[in-house]
């Protein structure tokens, strides 16, 4: 028995961590802000980046090209729905997207929402390691690896989960000091 087949999981929880981390703004424009809005359109639930061209023409706006006009208003009530803090303005064929400055409060509640964020892909790393430690148990139940080898296991599976664990905090502090700088 290996740890292998676990390796992939824990990498899944931290790619999904740096996911959201991207979708959290910075005061800095980014298609990661939109790309993933949900928008009611065609009578189905579609993705920003499904229904238009997302351009960065400088660091405090997004631009969104639609490639049919008449979801435009679609696409800007689903930003307005999803982030609160942008507000989308049609202008002709383009939605503008200009990015506020952040307040001090504004950073606060960002830093609160990446700890939130980071709680999440522990607790995520954390199912992994448990599910990972249910099966070494087992294989010595079942008489596949002998009682040494499921204390080398274990102490290997610690190891990896405090690995992840670490990438997982970095991760989480790079984003926060990132935000709080002014």
């Amino acid at each position: 028995m290996t740890l292998d087949p676990y390796r992939p999981e824990f990498e899944k929880t931290l790619q999904h961590l740096l996911h959201e981390m991207q979708q959290i703004r910075t005061g800095r424009a980014t298609p990661a802000l939109v790309e993933d809005v949900p928008v009611e359109a065609y009578g189905a639930i579609m993705r920003v980046k499904e229904l238009a061209t997302i351009t960065v023409p400088d660091a405090r706006n997004i631009q969104i090209d639609p490639w049919d006009q008449s979801v435009t208003k679609d696409i800007e009530r689903g930003i307005r729905k999803a982030q609160p803090m942008l507000n989308p303005v049609v202008d002709g064929k383009t939605i503008r997207v200009p990015m506020p400055e952040l307040t001090e409060d504004s950073r606060k509640e960002l830093t609160k929402r990446i700890g939130q964020k980071v709680e999440e892909s522990r607790q995520s790393a954390r199912h992994v390691r448990e599910k990972a430690r249910t099966a070494i148990v087992e294989a010595e139940r079942e008489g596949e690896v002998t009682e040494d080898d499921k204390y080398r296991l274990q102490k290997q599976l610690d190891e990896l989960s405090k690995e992840y664990d670490d990438k997982i905090k970095d991760t989480g502090d790079k984003k926060s000091r990132e935000i709080m700088t002014v």
